[in-house]
């Protein structure tokens, strides 16, 4: 039985010489399975682990389609949404590698870069709109594009961009596409809430999964580093330990919170590693830069969050650490997946410490797969003889904080929230004004006893006058207050007969006479019987 190639799947030739050119033949079973569906305009739900090729799986039958066809201004005929900038920036990549020889146009929309020159592209009118959620939404609102004309819709990692939050963004965003298009799927994972979420997108989606999403490449060798302590600072000196004791050529190193991200690169950086970090909260042109480096070789370690898990194609990373397991069972599959791609071999050491123990028994339960035990020689001596991390009291410092504690019940910084300055000075100030307080009391108390004592059932007379609520009348004598000048009786009086006079006048109303509307005087109303009772009312 023959391999299937690229051209088994009737591509276009500029397509294959492009796909020739990358360096690939045959198609991963993602792309064996997918390309020929969406080819027909079917809705495809594709499920696969990380680095097999799934940008690939829709991006070559997605420019066939657009092959034949032309844009319209503020019109995009296809539409792509990813969970990230890296990721959006990546796929617009692709488009590029095996569109070059199609007249095909192209917008990438994403936060952090200027969108002057994809508002000129896009009053030209593309073919394919690349682009974040957020992004996509504000120019949209704006009036930049119209969505009405978009054939297909592509939602990559679709499982991230669910668990980040885009739910209304994306419920939005199809409320505004035709009825008729077509919607594609891909992730890595497919939990079943999500898959209920990701049924009203789509018309009888064909479902491909070719692996378990809880399986991680066969090719990487996976190593855990049991911690006798949660110290901070013993994981940062067992960190690097571990690096040191691998043959890394270039490797990631994943940290579950920002903070851990920026404290991790500088302590490597400190004792002289090449590393640098990435993260969501770093601007854009510095992200873009960092990876950039990254790619080329000229970073060894890349210390990051979660945004670097998903998506991008870093094909030759030969190691991945991380620093704890991670708060999702499911991300350990997309943090060691960065390595050991397309047939290369990788390794990965994760960090364990005892608060960690039951996190990474959820992972060891999922994975079902023998990780092996590693501990550099002389590590735990050098850990005993590590004096324990100080606890720093400034703001915007981690202090001695656990580094399985996850972010509740903590700032956002990393520190607890009853080690900030101010709280402290109202901790100390407590038992003055407790003092003083309690001082207070025993002198009302005094005063309470002295006075006679009152029967509860005494008339209000005996009890004494009310207290007068009343504002505090003006400090000037009686005598003066009855002296001052009043206003004139006259003139109060024929304002007041004047007011009553307007008051008496009977009210004008408009009706209708033979077809004409005529002013006339209307009837007084009735305000009340007062003393005078009609004799209609006292009949029985």
């Amino acid at each position: 039985m023959t391999e299937t190639t690229f051209a088994d799947f009737g591509l276009a030739e500029n397509i294959l010489k492009a796909v020739l050119e990358a360096g690939y033949t045959i198609p991963t079973p993602i792309q064996r399975e997918a390309i020929p569906h969406i080819l027909m305009g079917g809705d495809v739900t594709g499920i696969a682990q990380t680095g097999t090729g799934k940008t690939a799986a829709f991006v070559l039958p997605m420019i066939q389609r657009l092959s034949t066809g032309r844009a319209r201004a503020r019109m995009p005929r296809c539409l792509i949404l990813c969970p990230t900038r890296e990721l959006a920036a990546q796929v617009a990549e692709n488009f590029e590698k095996y569109g070059k020889y199609l007249k095909l146009t192209m917008a990438l929309l994403i936060g952090g870069v200027s969108f002057k020159e994809q508002e000129v592209l896009l009053q030209r009118g593309v073919d394919v709109l690349i682009a974040t959620p957020g992004r996509l939404m504000d120019q949209f609102d704006r009036g930049k594009m119209l969505l009405m004309g978009v054939e297909t819709l592509i939602i990559d990692e679709a499982d991230r961009m669910l668990d980040m939050g885009f739910i209304p963004d994306i419920e939005k965003i199809c409320s505004k596409l035709p009825a008729t298009r077509q919607t594609l799927l891909f992730s890595a994972t497919f939990p079943n809430d999500i898959q209920r979420l990701a049924k009203t997108f789509q018309k009888d989606p064909k479902k491909i999964e070719v692996a378990r999403p809880t399986d991680a490449a066969l090719t990487i060798t996976q190593h855990v580093v049991h911690l006798p302590t949660n110290d901070g600072k013993a994981r940062r000196t067992a960190l690097r330990r571990v690096i040191e004791s691998c043959n890394v050529k270039n490797g990631i190193v994943f940290c579950n919170r920002k903070v851990e991200v920026d404290v991790v690169a500088a302590s490597l950086t400190k004792h002289g590693h090449d590393a640098a970090p990435i993260h969501g909260d770093l601007p854009q042109s510095v992200r873009t830069e960092t990876l950039q480096r990254f790619r080329d070789g000229s970073l060894k370690l890349l210390v990051a969050s979660d945004v670097a898990a998903r998506g991008l194609d870093i094909p030759d990373v030969g190691h991945v650490f991380n620093f704890g397991p991670p708060p999702k069972d499911e991300d350990y599959i997309h943090r060691v997946g960065r390595t050991g791609r397309a047939g290369r071999t990788g390794e990965s050491y994760t960090l364990v410490s005892p608060a960690d123990d039951k996190s990474w028994g959820f992972v060891l339960k999922m994975i079902k797969q023998d990780v092996k035990d590693f501990m550099p020689e002389g590590l735990l001596d050098e850990l005993a003889n590590l004096p324990p991390e100080e606890k720093r009291d400034r703001p915007g410092s981690r202090g001695g904080r656990d580094q399985s504690r996850g972010p509740r019940g903590r700032s956002e910084r990393g520190e607890s929230r009853d080690r900030s300055p101010r709280r402290r000075e109202r901790t100390e100030e407590a038992p003055v004004a407790a003092e003083a307080v309690s001082g207070d009391v025993a002198e009302r108390t005094e005063i309470v006893a002295e006075a006679p004592a009152v029967r509860e059932d005494a008339p209000r007379r005996e009890r004494g006058p009310r207290p007068d609520k009343r504002r505090e009348r003006s400090e000037k004598p009686r005598a003066e207050r009855a002296d001052a000048p009043r206003a004139d009786h006259t003139e109060r009086t024929e304002r007041t007969d004047r007011t009553s006079d307007k008051r008496e006048r009977p009210s004008r109303d408009y009706k209708r006479k033979d077809d004409d509307l005529i002013l006339e005087p209307a009837p007084d109303k009735v305000r009340g019987f007062g003393n005078d009772i009609p004799s209609f009312l006292k009949k029985r």
